[in-house]
Order: C-alpha cells, then sequence, then structure tokens
C-alpha cells in the first residue's frame, strides 16, 4: 500500500523536503500551493485527513502560519529527518521540522517545532533551537548556543559556544558571531554587527 503525504509549499525548498520525504519511505508526493499555479490548495484538501502534512515553505512567519492552520484542522504533521542525517539518540527534534542530508544534531540539544536543519548545518551538543527557525546549509552551531524563534542563521554562519541569538534575528551568510544578539534585528559580517533593527 502507498504511503502518502502532502508537502505544503511547491518551490525549491519543497522539491527538496519531498525528496527528503521519499528517503523516508512516502511513495507518493502530492504538493500543496495557495498560490496561482496548478497545485492543490489546502483548501481542496482540506477533509482528507487521512493524509498527514510535511512543510516545504522556507520563510519562518508564514510556515509558522500554516503549521498552525493545519493544526487547528485536525492533520497529522510530518516530521522528516534524512537518513544520511546524524541525530544525537539524546537529541529532540520538534514536530513538523525538517532534518536535511548530512545535517548534525549532537547530544541534548533541542530543535523545536517547525523548524529546518538545513543541508550539512550542525548544530552541536545542548544548543536550543526554538519554534520555526531555519539553519541555513553549512550554518554551524557550537556548543550550548540558544536561538529564538523565527530566527534566520544564513548559509555558512557560525556562532561560537554559548552565544544567545534572539528571536526574529537574520545573521547573514557568512557571518561569525562571538557575541549574543538581541531580538529583532540584522546582523551580518565577520564579527557580526547589526545592521538594522525590526519594528514589529
Amino acid at each position: 500500500m502507498a504511503k502518502a503525504v502532502y508537502i505544503y509549499g511547491a518551490s525549491g525548498h519543497g522539491l527538496v523536503v519531498a525528496d527528503i520525504a521519499h528517503a523516508c519511505g512516502y511513495d507518493e508526493i502530492v504538493f500543496l500551493d495557495d498560490g496561482d499555479n496548478d497545485h492543490l490548495t489546502f483548501a481542496e484538501i482540506v477533509h482528507d485527513k487521512q493524509t498527514p502534512i510535511a512543510f516545504g515553505v522556507g520563510n519562518n512567519k508564514q510556515r509558522s502560519l500554516l503549521f498552525k492552520m493545519v493544526q487547528l484542522h485536525g492533520f497529522e504533521i510530518v516530521t522528516l529527518i534524512h537518513p544520511s542525517a546524524i541525530v544525537s539518540q539524546s537529541a529532540t527534534i520538534g514536530l513538523g521540522s525538517v532534518v536535511m542530508p548530512n545535517a548534525v544534531v549532537n547530544a541534548k540539544a533541542y530543535v523545536g517545532s517547525g523548524s529546518i536543519i538545513n543541508t550539512g548545518g550542525i548544530v552541536e551538543h545542548e544548543c536550543f533551537v526554538d519554534d520555526f527557525v531555519h539553519i541555513s546549509p553549512r550554518g554551524a552551531l557550537a556548543g550550548n548556543v540558544h536561538v529564538g524563534k523565527y530566527s534566520h542563521i544564513g548559509l555558512g554562519a557560525s556562532i561560537i559556544q554559548n552565544i544567545t541569538i534572539g528571536e526574529n534575528v537574520i545573521v547573514g551568510a557568512g557571518a561569525v558571531v562571538i557575541a549574543s544578539i538581541p531580538n529583532n534585528c540584522t546582523a551580518v559580517g565577520v564579527p557580526v554587527k547589526i545592521i538594522s533593527y525590526v519594528t514589529l
């Protein structure tokens, strides 16, 4: 019997999530997308609660809204961990998160719900990655780093041990973070400097 899953989001990120779903044993992949395209919309499948949903949306806030809507409608939400990823037995991966190929999540690390540990990302021992965070490809968190909700760690960024990254923070690609970063800002460079704040 075919094992089916909906992937909510049909962009390039969704394609990668679909590959991970295949690697995890799902042989029937159906994309959902509420945009102007040929894919099914959520409204069209809202009564099909026999098929679980995974998320293929890279934007943290958008993924959070879709996650909550899907959960409210009573769907099963799938967590996907690629077989090539290394996840410690003492680590926690939250509901609806995706751990991509060659990522590492080490001892006693915590990854919250709806988060993305992208290709080759490293979450070292005792890190805390909150809900709806995106660690981009090759982003690396040293031990005991705390990353707040909705934050995005850019491609190849490095964060030294015992650092706190606030909520709703963007850390630019290639950045090196050697001091904690407050909420609601964008920080770039080597070493990292805050270049702007977000007014919520």
